[in-house]
């Protein structure tokens, strides 16, 4: 090591398995499980990322004279998929320019559109350059690949921040979060809606209580094989109906069953031939992460119940704070889930792809914080309304 720079032993690992345990989850802030060692590892050791993928790992790490001071999960990328910070107009532009955009290097949680910390630093490290030497090392590893350029995905709006100051751009997007302002029961949270809101809301469960659909929610230790085998059929039934070809496959279900129950919350509906449909969704101590849907019924509000109403019910019960229900989605704004905006940076190395792509993104800002707004001034959600609304606007329906 360089005794001028404590953080000059930089490394990329092709394998999270050459990296210890503790000293990479030490770096993880609660409330991210998609950062966890565990859930990286279950990605490697299923076959969904690494060799016969699109996703290569090439996990960053700098050491201090205390050990691992730092970390990325990147992935050396062929493709855009999985990623869902769309960037295929990006592609097609350097193709019809004759240039080349794969492969590129991405940070990011594979699969997992959810907000969390992407530059993991020990938390007695020096952040700022602990993060310098981070990001240097992805640099420097995305020339070596020959990648055209390097990317961040749905990291926090301080990392973005400090992403921006190392000469990444930054890339505003948007999706619909649910926020517990400490609601004691669902008719609380009801109760914070318009009054056509909340008329919709009960007329769609009532419809469902009414039918012989009964909904589970289980966690931990309550999860069975069963459950997940289930939920499996779901995911892959979703898939091949709508989605196109999944990204995970049943090993990696049964691993997360093995190592991460208790990061595990199932939704499951039956009907008195067994399980028609269901949701997996992840949490923390405060935070809950909705992410895949199936079914194998068509039943009209089958869907919010079992991935957005349950799921409040649920938070609501366990004190969490926020519900990140995935990416896109115009329904659940309908239902509560207020516009908040969503960040990533980017490195590209040509001169004149990147110069066009910061003209886009100047605009794209724009434009981005605008809808975000427009979103906002027409919420079910009366405070959010309020906080939004143009001075000259107000409301006032009960």
């Amino acid at each position: 090591m360089d005794k001028r720079n404590p953080l000059a032993d930089a490394a990329v690992h092709p394998t999270i398995a050459e990296i210890d345990p503790d000293a990479w989850d030490a770096m993880v802030p609660d409330g991210n499980p998609f950062m966890t060692y565990r859930f990286l590892q279950s990605l490697e050791a299923s076959g969904c990322v690494g060799r016969q993928t699109s996703w290569h790992p090439r996990y960053v790490t700098v050491r201090d004279h205390q050990g691992l001071a730092g970390a990325m999960a990147c992935y050396l990328k062929y493709d855009s998929y999985g990623e869902f910070i769309f960037d295929w107009q990006w592609a097609d532009a350097f193709s019809r320019g004759g240039l080349r955009y794969y492969p590129k290097l991405t940070c990011a949680a594979p699969f997992t559109p959810a907000v969390g910390q992407r530059l993991l630093v020990r938390p007695d490290a020096d952040y700022r350059a602990t993060t310098e030497s981070l990001v240097s090392c992805m640099l420097a590893t995305a020339d070596a690949e020959r990648a055209s350029s390097a990317h961040v995905l749905f990291c926090t709006g301080d990392e973005c921040n400090r992403l921006v100051e190392l000469d990444g751009m930054q890339r505003i997007s948007h999706q619909y979060h649910w926020h517990n302002r400490d609601y004691g029961s669902f008719d609380d949270f009801l109760a914070d809606l318009r009054s056509s809101k909340r008329k919709q809301i009960r007329k769609e469960r009532r419809a469902l209580a009414d039918s012989d659909i009964t909904v589970a929610v289980l966690s931990g230790d309550d999860i069975t094989h069963e459950h997940m085998a289930a939920m499996y059929r779901f995911y892959i039934a979703g898939h091949l109906g709508k989605f196109g070809s999944p990204y995970l496959n049943q090993r990696w279900f049964e691993i997360v069953y093995d190592t991460m129950r208790d990061d595990l919350v199932l939704v499951l509906a039956r009907d008195d031939t067994g399980w028609i449909a269901g949701t997996l969704n992840f949490r923390s101590s405060d935070h809950l992460y909705g992410r895949y849907w199936g079914s194998a019924a068509r039943l009209e509000f089958l869907h919010f119940e079992c991935c957005y109403y349950q799921l409040i019910e649920y938070a609501i019960g366990e004190g969490i704070k926020l519900f990140e229900a995935g990416a896109q989605g115009e329904h659940k704004f309908l239902r509560g889930f207020p516009a908040v905006e969503t960040y990533s940076a980017h490195w590209v190395f040509h001169p004149g792809g990147a110069q066009a792509i910061e003209n886009f993104l100047q605009r794209e800002r724009i434009q981005a914080q605008s809808t975000i707004a427009h979103y906002n001034r027409l919420s079910p959600l009366k405070h959010v309304r309020a906080r939004f609304a143009a001075p000259d606007q107000s409301s006032s329906e009960p």
